[in-house]
């Protein structure tokens, strides 16, 4: 196990001279209510007092009732600034214009909440001299569980190397509400939806599997080939040269 006082003290460290070299005044993120975007949070709060998270709930009935909620124990708790933009009425304009240029298939519909929602923290930030702080585990980027130019897209991120076992053994030890410990891990891009359930396999065998542990051989299969059909949304963008 890491030594989270070291890892704490290591990553404020990192944000505030991020920060200071950036000339920016202070810090956005997504604050959904989940693990991750709970950790990036605590983090820069103590690393910057100026941080501000904005919860957006979009479509989902969890987003407006369970994940709110969490959302705003974890920025009462830890002091955090919290901002509410209702992006369903966006989400919803957006679908309608939209669908005069193609018909929608449920992943183009699915990400367009994400890239609603990166829309909305990269507004404040240039309204505000913010940073924009990514919130993507290390777990999630090896499968390409995040949408690109959605979820996937910041100015930095503070817990990019952690796994998801190594989240909430950070937020144990930060002691992060239980209400986002305990809650099965979720995008929030539809009633009912999980990320395990998603997957097809646990965060616990992922993670395993990314420390070089057994796992059952259909599972190591799916991991490899959802790490081969997202490599496109690990790599810098693609372009031209002589």
């Amino acid at each position: 196990m890491r030594d989270y006082q070291e890892e704490f003290h290591a990553r404020v460290t990192f944000i505030r001279l991020l920060l200071a070299r950036s000339g920016m005044s202070g810090i956005v993120y997504g604050n959904s209510g989940g693990k991750d975007s709970a950790l990036v949070g605590i983090l820069c709060k103590a690393a910057c007092e100026n941080t501000v998270g904005i919860i957006m709930p979009c479509s989902s009935k969890r987003n407006y009732e369970a994940d709110t909620e969490d959302a705003k124990a974890v920025a009462e708790q830890y002091h955090i600034e919290t901002r509410t933009v209702d992006l369903t009425p966006v989400r919803d304009t957006a679908v309608t214009q939209l669908s005069s240029a193609a018909t929608l298939n449920t992943q183009a519909l699915t990400n367009l909440a994400p890239r609603l929602r990166m829309m909305t923290v990269y507004a404040v930030a240039a309204a505000e001299n913010r940073l924009v702080a990514g919130t993507g585990n290390r777990s999630e980027a090896y499968v390409g569980y995040f949408t690109k130019w959605g979820d996937g897209a910041h100015d930095f991120n503070p817990i990019a190397d952690l796994t998801v076992t190594e989240i909430y053994e950070f937020l144990r030890f930060l002691n992060a509400p239980d209400c986002i410990i305990e809650k099965a891990p979720s995008a929030g891009l539809f009633d009912g939806q999980t990320d395990e359930s998603e997957m097809g396999f646990t965060y616990k065998m992922l993670d395993a599997y990314l420390m070089g542990q057994d796992v059952p051989p259909d599972v190591r299969e799916k991991i490899e080939r959802m790490h081969q059909r997202s490599e496109h949304k690990r790599v810098p963008t693609i372009v031209f040269q002589k």
